[in-house]
């Protein structure tokens, strides 16, 4: 193991002692008593992998087809809001370190930056939304994400309300850090009631709306994914909200599979939670998924500002393209199928493994 690899493996412990501690806690922090949010990471290392071999892996591509275009790698970034009080550069250094791997990051319509300050960093880029209970609120924000350039709108759907937290509210961390408060944050109404009544309708009134592909976050189910396809979604993005909403949520890596099999090709299909490593990736895209999101381990590596999260970037390819090679594949498309949901121990099994 590397010592880059032995420092990803750490963040999460150095920036417990570098952050302020209501920083920390709002960011580590899951719903409740964190069942959902303790068990995501080890729900991956419970799925085993089939390794081909006699393969060439002198060279391996990284790169896959996402909406608007192929990024150069198979991880992106998920919306995190409260970046700012990570580091002072926020989604700026976040932006700039992924367009160097030619990344893809959703930023979050709560971004404490404009979408036209991320915009011109050069990273490819979609907008997370929410929609308010009266939708033309949500509007001003999309049209200006679209003028700038967005790749997609990413429709948050496990949010009718916001879940019970033990630990820090965002509130807190607002308080110490005004400054945070941005046009993205005035343009997304945060104050606004969330939509009790979202449905398939809204779909296809973001889609005319904004002219842009439509990414449904938040799925879990096969049947849900199934309804969403069939509403005009050209992704399906399986994520608990990184634990942070309905506690005791299936984990990530146990809901995919059934998605990917109830999707069928029809749309892609996309996973966060809980993925901590470049073997991690390739579990994800070996059990079917089209991309992966990090969300914890990039407000971790931030701490130190665009060079961390260059710095995470270059372990996760690292580790990705080794991880490839032994399992005798030499593009991200050959992993597909090496993976099978058969192979998941139980979580308390997994836990076992600490």
């Amino acid at each position: 193991m590397s010592e880059d690899a032995r420092w990803l493996a750490g963040l999460g412990e150095q920036a417990r002692a570098r952050l302020p501690r209501e920083v920390y806690d709002y960011v580590a922090q899951g719903a409740r008593e964190g069942v959902t949010a303790g068990e995501a990471a080890w729900a991956w290392h419970g799925h085993r992998l089939h390794p081909h071999v006699l393969r060439d892996v002198t060279d391996v591509d990284l790169s896959v087809p996402v909406l608007d275009g192929r990024a150069g790698v198979p991880w992106g970034i998920a919306p995190t809001t409260l970046q700012g009080a990570v580091h002072p550069d926020g989604e700026l250094a976040v932006a700039r370190a992924t367009a160097e791997v030619d990344g893809l990051m959703v930023l979050t319509s709560n971004a404490g930056v404009t979408v036209e300050e991320v915009a011109a960093t050069g990273v490819r880029w979609w907008l997370q939304a929410y929609l308010p209970s009266d939708r033309t609120l949500a509007i001003p924000l999309l049209r200006r994400a679209v003028a700038a350039g967005a790749g997609a709108v990413v429709l948050t759907v496990d949010t009718p309300v916001v879940a019970t937290k033990y630990a820090a509210e965002r509130a807190a961390v607002e308080r110490r850090h005004p400054d945070l408060v941005g046009t993205n944050l005035e343009l997304a109404a945060p104050n606004a009631e969330k939509a009790l009544d979202l449905g398939p309708h809204d779909l296809d009134w973001l889609r005319e709306l904004t002219g842009l592909p439509v990414v449904v976050k938040g799925v879990l189910r096969a049947d849900d994914a199934v309804r969403c396809v069939q509403a005009g979604a050209a992704a399906v993005w399986v994520s608990n909200h990184g634990g942070r909403q309905l506690d005791r949520a299936v984990a990530t890596a146990a809901a995919l599979p059934d998605v990917v099999a109830a999707v069928g090709g029809r749309a892609q299909v996309y996973v966060d939670g809980g993925v901590r490593s470049g073997i991690d990736v390739v579990t994800a895209l070996a059990l079917g998924a089209d991309a992966v999101f990090l969300g914890r381990p990039v407000m971790w590596a931030l701490v130190e500002g665009e060079l961390g999260v260059a710095r995470m970037h270059r372990e996760i390819g690292v580790q990705t393209v080794e991880t490839l090679r032994l399992a005798g594949c030499s593009s991200v498309s050959d992993a597909r199928g090496l993976a099978s949901p058969a192979g998941l121990r139980s979580l308390a099994q997994a836990a076992d493994l600490q």
